[in-house]
């Protein structure tokens, strides 16, 4: 006697899964210019790689036995290849009651896929698209209950220290599902179908009577320019997809293995011609940082994180004859390459990114201080200056900076660092010192200048005399600092990287640190 019927009951109720929400559903869906959840793992997964868990899990109506109707749970979760490489993967189904939660079984609850990655060591892509929580649960409870996500939160918290964490905002995303969009190493959203906020216009408008679309409360122009809460833009949600596993491929798939080296298709001796006299000789002229960069790393191989956020810093990953490298640059052509709050916080989170998955990072400096001014301690400057500077003296990752410019103050000191693997090479168009001269003298010089009987005379003077001692190469008579022709810039750092891949795999673990959003 065989299992045949149990059998065919299973495969239906795997097919009223499939399903989702129902054609109704599926159809608004698709009319808002989205993809379904099952759709999005199909266009994001290496194909036919896609393993399904909790398939049948939902709410199932009866009548006795017989089962007469079923919806699936708001999401669909399980595991997929991307280029090769297993992921978990937890994908918001819109269509079934906004995505939201829903009710939660009791004991004997399979594991989650947040904790399957964290188990089993893969990296974790979520595909949100989801509302959060609902009062329809009340109904379901027959009462309300007391907020207590963070029982199954602390598992995505977790897995910031542990594997990569990645998240794709792809619909209006409120509630939960929006703070796990920022509790991740790298997110996305999608130009024109993407919001994210707390609470949505209905709950804005019962909190401050104001009216007001998705659009317009959590747009990507609001979140990927201004809050800094998601770092890319994807014009699409295949560009979406596109851009998450190009991020996945510089990273290994836990804390405890190292970054896997990419296929070696440039010349670690490249030296480009270009890089003699990309900066200017007039200190008011600017130069583009990113083709700086570019003439660096390997030809093709710099991904940017926050392009639109925090303008002054530019930040990313890339390779270096085949090695994956977390890499930063200051920005001239965005208030003078000036660390500001948004700056700084990006910059932090590249260094946490680096020490959490043993990334050599790779600074290029350029950098006039700290922005100041009356915006930027409204923005609180100093503490945020406080925690770069912490971060800087915690970390543990192999380090190389290079001066490009300018290297002054606090904020300059946030390029280097006194202990671990750190190297510093200097380009002979380097300057440097606790303050610019021009602004330094008015400050320090201000009785003896408003004392000469012509001051700004008495001003030029000093300035000049200052300038003179200015010169690179006085600094490295004085501390060996090496000062390097620019075209040979790349053919040093390959021989740092590969330096340190040794002290890299004697960091593979749990990190020192916890990671923090």
């Amino acid at each position: 006697m065989s299992w045949q019927k149990e059998l065919d009951e299973r495969n239906r109720r795997q097919e009223l899964a499939e399903g989702m929400g129902g054609a109704e559903g599926i159809a608004r869906q698709r009319r808002q210019g989205k993809l379904t959840a099952r759709e999005r793992i199909g266009a994001i997964a290496d194909p036919g790689s896609f393993n399904e868990f909790m398939g049948l899990t939902g709410t199932g109506s009866y009548e006795g036995t017989e089962l007469t109707g079923f919806i699936p749970k708001g999401s669909v979760e399980g595991t997929m290849r991307l280029d090769g490489r297993k992921v978990v993967v937890n994908a918001g189904d819109f269509t079934v009651r906004g995505g939201s939660g829903g009710r939660r079984g009791g004991m004997g609850q399979e594991l989650s896929a947040t904790q399957r990655a964290l188990e089993w060591q893969l990296p974790y892509v979520r595909l949100l698209d989801a509302s959060g929580g609902s009062v329809r649960t009340f109904e379901e409870y027959g009462r309300t209950y007391l907020p207590d996500g963070n029982a199954f939160t602390v598992h995505e918290v977790r897995a910031l220290s542990l594997v990569p964490t990645v998240s794709a905002v792809l619909g209006s995303v409120a509630g939960l599902p929006a703070i796990n969009a920022c509790l991740a190493h790298f997110s996305v959203m999608v130009k024109g179908i993407s919001q994210i906020f707390p609470g949505g216009p209905p709950v804005v408008k019962a909190a401050l009577g104001l009216d007001i679309t998705k659009e317009e409360l959590g747009g990507d122009h609001i979140h990927t320019r201004i809050s800094g809460c998601i770092d890319n833009l994807a014009e699409t949600e295949e560009d979406a997809f596109g851009q998450i596993r190009r991020f996945l491929s510089y990273l290994p798939s836990s804390v405890h293995e190292m970054a896997p080296r990419g296929t070696v298709t440039d010349d670690p001796g490249r030296a480009e011609e270009a890089l003699l006299s990309i900066v200017p000789r007039n200190r008011r002229q600017v130069y583009d940082a990113r083709k700086l960069l570019n003439h660096i790393v390997d030809r093709g191989s710099f991904f940017e994180i926050a392009p639109l956020y925090g303008r002054a810093r530019i930040t990313g990953l890339a390779r270096i004859d085949g090695f994956p490298v977390a890499i930063m640059a200051n920005n001239p052509r965005h208030n003078g390459g000036s660390t500001d709050v948004a700056g700084g916080a990006k910059v932090l989170r590249l260094m946490q990114l680096a020490d959490t998955f043993h990334l050599p990072l790779i600074s290029l400096a350029d950098e006039p201080g700290f922005m100041v001014g009356p915006e930027s301690e409204r923005a609180g400057i100093e503490r945020a200056g406080a925690r770069l500077v912490s971060q800087v003296c915690l970390s543990r990752m192999p380090w190389a900076t290079v001066v490009i410019g300018k290297l002054y103050g606090v904020a300059g000191q946030c390029h280097h660092r006194p202990s671990g693997m750190f190297r510093r090479f200097a380009w002979p168009s380097a300057n440097w010192g606790s303050m610019h001269i021009t602004g330094g003298v008015a400050a320090a010089y201000r009785r003896e200048i408003e004392s000469a009987a012509d001051p700004q005379a008495k001003k030029a003077e000093i300035e000049a005399r200052l300038q003179a001692l200015a010169s690179p190469f006085l600094t490295a008579e004085a501390t060996g600092q090496d000062i390097i022709d620019p075209r040979s810039t790349r053919r040093h750092l390959v021989e740092f990287v590969h330096d340190a891949q040794r002290l890299l795999a004697q960091q593979v673990g749990v990190p020192a640190m916890p990671y923090l959003p």
